[in-house]
């Protein structure tokens, strides 16, 4: 998507008598400085990047404390304020999206399993793992969707994407063998300690494919409803409310004894405050991330959310006393890297023709893989 910069200050930039802003009593410098602002690419990229780390940091410090296990509930939680805070914009008429329709939720509702299940995954791994090993290992999404785009829809890898998943495999090795190092050390090989790492990877696998099911599922689903992107929203928080709400009742703890733990008293507020402001944090990842594409442009918008990885990584080392050690950031420095060669390879395999693929593409003839229908 191209910039819109220097197009969205409407009739405020005309000059006519009839509706020059004066006329109403509005200040002009104060109407540019915020159409200014809104076109500001540094203050997008800012937002966006600030809302993806504000949310990773909330969610990990609610599930930091070992005794939580309330995981439906939290996610129930933050599908219930992003249900309220979009109707509420729409009330208001900041925002507009379709009027939820059965018909069409019957549709979208596979989809919103799946998305269950991968924030479900995701809060499981977030536990167990420190927000930088997490993300260095949320980078194999990347190469389960390319694939998977690959055998559903007739996609392609190219040579420089290859190199960039040699990357992303190497910095999750890394980063594993530099946390069961640290554990090791710190504990002197505890086999409990190892077992909640070795949880945390199996969880983090199982989000990756959770993940990657969800986004290939999400595409193909998207051509039957015509959703826009606020659209899904509103239909997976909906929709997901009731299973989250039957599954925290039935398979979790709601013994007086495991909400003490799971909310102690001196810190309940603070818990309660976090799981609002990460719902919260949904809507605004979502809005940021079509600010950031409007006031730069896609291919700005794609590595900003590369170089991204890097701040999240180190919002674990900082706010969460995640060890510092050189192989941990070396996992960290080559995540970093391969984040940006793959959105380089993306971009370089969209502006030109596909001359330079690897032979993983659908073939001319009945070979190769086909696209579902």
């Amino acid at each position: 998507m191209s910039s819109n910069r220097g197009r969205t200050t409407g009739n405020f930039e005309r000059d006519e008598e009839d509706d020059s802003p004066r006329k109403f009593g509005i200040d002009t410098k104060s109407v540019s400085n915020a159409v200014s602002l809104s076109n500001s690419p540094s203050i997008s990229v800012l937002a966006y990047c600030g809302s993806s780390i504000l949310m990773t940091v909330m969610n990990k410090y609610i599930l930091s404390g070992l005794d939580f296990n309330l995981n439906f509930l939290l996610l129930c939680v933050q599908s219930i304020v992003c249900v309220v805070a979009i109707q509420t914009c729409k009330a208001t008429g900041i925002m507009t999206f379709q009027d939820f329709r059965m018909d069409k939720a019957k549709q979208w509702f596979p989809v919103t399993l799946l998305l269950i299940g991968m924030i479900y995954t995701g809060s499981k791994a977030l536990q167990f793992l420190s927000i930088p090993v997490y993300t260095i290992f949320k980078n194999l999404t990347i190469i389960m969707t390319a694939y998977g785009e690959v055998l559903w829809f007739g996609g392609s890898v190219s040579r420089l994407s290859l190199f960039s998943f040699g990357l992303i495999v190497l910095s999750s090795v890394v980063a594993a063998w530099a946390d069961i190092k640290h554990a090791v050390e710190s504990t002197g090989g505890d086999s409990a300690n190892l077992a909640v790492l070795n949880s945390g990877y199996i969880w983090v696998l199982v989000n990756c494919v959770c993940t990657s099911t969800y986004v290939l599922g999400k595409r193909k689903r998207i051509k039957l409803t015509n959703f826009k992107d606020i659209d899904t929203m509103s239909y997976d928080n909906t929709l997901s409310i009731p299973v989250l709400i039957f599954s925290t009742f039935l398979l979790e703890d709601w013994s007086a004894e495991n909400i003490n733990k799971n909310f102690p008293l001196d810190q309940r507020h603070a818990i309660f405050s976090a799981m609002i402001l990460s719902g919260l944090c949904t809507i605004f990842i979502s809005y940021t991330s079509a600010w950031c594409i409007r006031a730069t442009s896609s291919t700005t918008y794609s590595m900003v959310g590369a170089l991204n990885k890097l701040p999240i990584a180190v919002s674990g080392l900082v706010f969460f006393d995640a060890p510092v050690t050189v192989p941990s950031v070396s996992a960290i420095g080559l995540g970093f890297i391969s984040g940006i060669v793959y959105t380089i390879a993306k971009i370089k395999q969209n502006a030109k023709p596909k001359a330079d693929i690897l032979p993983l593409s659908n073939i001319p003839g009945g070979q190769g893989p086909r696209s579902a229908p």
